[in-house]
């Protein structure tokens, strides 16, 4: 296969060309309105969709499609009643370090507005994933996730009432969930298990996080357990998939 010399390594091979070279007309106006996102640099105001539309010499829903592509991909966000070049997607690590710690890593201030601290008997399906029997009680944490106050996410947590008693009235709402555990009541994490996969927001869930239904978004299951390997924590986490990418650093087997 060739590959152009500027080809960049995460870049889709040959620019998602087909061999044949034919693609959509859509997909070439994309492209093209991509080069000049990279003029235009961070915050920049594109060009309306007629402006682009005449400079391209093709219909309005053209542009319309090419827009709503890079949308999705996160290279440009609505303001006002314009459409301006998005900055880069922030970066979470795969680990058991919590949001807030990911988020202050990149230079942006992390924060959480409260939907709702709810406390029921908990059922069956969820006993044993947080370390309690059946009809004891359980908290539910629902808060939507901020990065310099743009809402990004949306964290579900379900705890156990025996292992945080005072989650009503000592904990801050606005601050790390897991630097309360360790902090105030001296529970460290242990390990983990996530599953990770792609899902669109049901209705409530796009108004909380103020995004389209339409826009994919990636979801994170997590099981957690303490030092002791007792069960702790029960976490559903979606992250809007404009704004967000994962990494994670793997390790090959030791050979004995």
């Amino acid at each position: 296969m060739d590959y152009p010399n500027d080809q960049a390594p995460g870049a889709p091979i040959r620019s998602g060309i087909p061999e044949h070279g034919r693609i959509p007309k859509y997909y070439a106006v994309k492209a093209r309105i991509a080069v000049l996102l990279d003029e235009l640099g961070e915050g920049g105001l594109l060009p309306t969709e007629r402006e682009l539309a005449q400079s391209h010499e093709v219909s309005r829903e053209t542009v319309r499609q090419a827009l709503r592509e890079l949308l999705l991909e996160g290279r440009l966000r609505r303001q006002g009643r314009g459409t301006v070049v998005a900055g880069p997607k922030l970066e979470q690590p795969l680990s058991l370090a919590s949001y807030t710690e990911g988020v202050r890593r990149q230079g942006l201030r992390p924060g959480r507005n409260l939907i709702g601290l709810d406390r029921f008997p908990c059922p069956e399906a969820l006993a044993a994933e947080v370390g309690v029997e059946r009809g004891e009680p359980v908290w539910h944490l629902e808060r939507v996730l901020l990065a310099d106050d743009e809402r990004v996410g949306l964290e579900s947590t379900y705890v156990g009432v025996a292992r945080v008693p005072g989650l009503d009235t000592e904990f801050d709402p606005d601050s790390s969930f897991y630097a309360y555990l360790r902090d105030a009541l001296g529970i460290a994490f242990g390990d983990a298990d996530e599953r990770i996969e792609t899902v669109l927001a049901t209705p409530r869930e796009a108004l909380l996080i103020g995004t389209p239904p339409a826009l994919p978004m990636l979801l994170i299951h997590r099981l957690s357990r303490d030092t002791d390997g007792r069960p702790l924590e029960r976490v559903r986490t979606l992250f809007r998939g404009d704004r967000f990418s994962f990494s994670a650093h793997l390790r090959g087997e030791r050979q004995s």
